[in-house]
């Protein structure tokens, strides 16, 4: 499947968010989509380092969304 990963930075007092990364690949599913973010997490070439990453898939449908730790990759789960 085709998916969407972006990476952002968040603003905590209006909650607004700026994409400093984007990347579109291919996953046969949602955990490999997971583990290829984290490789991205940590190979990616970002003007900043982001707080949070959001997975789409080929229709634009977000289908997972992390906050990431400091020097951690992205831990969470698809949202409700």
């Amino acid at each position: 499947m085709k998916v969407t990963i972006e990476f952002y930075r968040t603003r905590a007092e209006d909650d607004a968010h700026a994409i400093v990364g984007r990347e579109v690949t291919e996953a046969h599913d949602l955990d490999d989509a997971i583990r290829i973010t984290r490789l991205l997490t940590l190979t990616l070439d970002m003007p900043q380092k982001p707080d949070a990453v959001a997975i789409s898939d080929a229709f634009g449908k977000r289908i997972y969304l992390a906050v990431l730790e400091a020097g951690a990759g992205p831990e969470g789960a698809p949202p409700p």
